[in-house]
């Protein structure tokens, strides 16, 4: 596959993609033994990376940053890729469990809680009872030392998975893809934050229209005020004030296509 265009969106390079042109990266990163990881990019994952260089490094080494969030679709349309379309973490997680039960790729889960983990793969093993789950482990919610990331990693390796899927969360996910992804074996590793929440049940999901219509933030917003109301208000708000400051400042710039 030729290199797919990115385009930029306040420093962050987003992948111009839709669900198909993911899905066959993957499996092209899969079939030639390639070792790629891919971050999913809604605007709160762009405004980590305005805020934190490692998390802007971090996504912008992946080989696919999606677009996983509506505004970030208008925005790369805007800018001229009018094929663009959403590729959503907790949809790409359920097409590439499709696509690894048809051909037979195994899978690995790491992140999150034991009891979201568990709820995870009950489901998904509902949804696709072929599917190959090689394992998951729910890391301790705090700082791990180098040795103990390598003895992760070592423990991943052993089961031997073709995707690995990380839920910890942005930029948390993203900063440990980039940092363990030479340590690991697997040809993919993808960080989709809550998706394992949403599959497992745990947390609700906004409905389609309110998803078409780029209201996720304010349905999941309503749901969890108390632990998101700064990144959709405060982050929401700075990320409309820094795109109009950039548009002002350089109109061309805004609307380059990328590369």
């Amino acid at each position: 596959m030729d290199k797919l265009k990115k385009f930029d969106i306040l420093g962050v390079q987003v992948s111009a993609i839709d669900m198909q042109d993911a899905r066959s990266r993957i499996e092209e990163a899969i079939v030639q033994e390639e070792r790629i990881y891919v971050s999913v990019c809604p605007v709160s994952t762009i405004m980590e990376c305005c805020r934190d260089p490692q998390a802007l490094t971090s996504v912008n080494s992946a080989d696919l940053a999606t677009p996983d969030g509506m505004p970030v679709v208008w925005l790369g349309r805007f800018k001229g890729h009018k094929n663009i379309k959403r590729v959503y973490g907790p949809d790409l997680l359920l097409e590439i469990c499709g696509l690894s039960e048809k051909r037979g790729y195994r899978n690995y889960f790491y992140g999150s809680t034991s009891e979201v983990l568990a709820g995870l793969s009950e489901n998904l093993q509902r949804m696709f009872p072929d599917l190959a789950i090689v394992g998951r482990y729910s890391p301790p919610f705090r700082i791990l030392t180098e040795g103990e990331e390598k003895q992760i990693a070592e423990n991943i390796n052993k089961e031997n998975p073709d995707v690995l899927w990380v839920g910890l969360g942005s930029p948390k996910q993203d900063i440990w893809m980039h940092r363990n992804r030479p340590r690991l074996n697997a040809s993919i590793i993808i960080g989709v934050g809550a998706a394992f929440d949403f599959i497992a049940g745990t947390k609700r999901q906004a409905p389609k229209w309110m998803q078409r219509l780029g209201l996720e933030w304010f349905f999941r917003l309503i749901a969890e005020p108390g632990r998101l109301w700064k990144r959709y208000i405060i982050g929401n708000s700075l990320f409309m004030y820094m795109l109009t400051k950039e548009f002002a400042g350089s109109p061309g710039k805004f609307f380059a296509k990328g590369r």
